[in-house]
């Protein structure tokens, strides 16, 4: 299994327009990617423009698959529309 983190600042004023399109994001991935296990957006406590996406798949061709998906590249542009600099993207393997 492969575990993904992606944190993202967003830019004041920004963070309705951003949690709408994850909240839509995060619908269609679980609807319709068996290989994805876990995809969760997340809101910081102590930086209220701070989110990460917490992400777990089954297999490398699993995650490759998600990053294909039109829905994926179609949230993109509306989601960087929103940052405040280059997202953080952590890529980990599961310990057993």
């Amino acid at each position: 299994m492969i575990g993904v983190v992606a944190k993202l600042t967003i830019q004041p004023g920004k963070e309705a327009d951003f949690e709408k399109t994850g909240k839509d994001l995060m619908a269609k991935v679980k609807a319709n990617e068996p290989g994805c296990l876990t995809y969760q957006l997340y809101k910081s406590k102590k930086e209220p423009n701070v989110y990460i996406f917490m992400e777990q798949y089954a297999s490398e061709e699993a995650l490759k698959s998600h990053g294909q998906t039109e829905y994926f590249k179609a949230a993109g542009p509306a989601l960087g529309a929103c940052l405040a600099g280059a997202p953080d993207v952590q890529y980990f393997d599961i310990v057993e």
